[in-house]
């Protein structure tokens, strides 16, 4: 592995492990989300440049757009929990109960 690699690699793993360890509200789970996939959009617009091959624009372009319609959705499932069950703490929502 390339010491290039290890930031972005790192920043993956720490927000995979803020996912996991830190539960508490929505909203953490969310921002933990999104700095996977800009940790994950940074290594791929990155990676031509290392490698010297002809840059292609379509995956890293993709990957956000994936970005930000999954932080859309997340705001949204946000904004619906937050007026049902009156706050964004995870452990509030059962997913039994309709």
């Amino acid at each position: 592995m390339p010491l290039s690699h290890l930031p972005f690699y790192s920043t993956f793993i720490l927000s995979t492990l803020g996912l996991a360890f830190h539960r508490t509200h929505l909203i953490s789970a969310l921002l933990c989300l999104e700095s996977m996939m800009l940790s994950m959009y940074i290594a791929l617009s990155t990676s031509p440049i290392e490698n010297q091959t002809p840059s292609s624009t379509l995956m890293p372009v993709l990957m956000l757009a994936f970005s930000a319609c999954e932080a859309g959705t997340g705001l949204a499932m946000l904004v619906a929990s937050t007026r049902t069950h009156g706050s964004d703490h995870l452990h509030n929502f059962n997913l039994l109960q309709c």
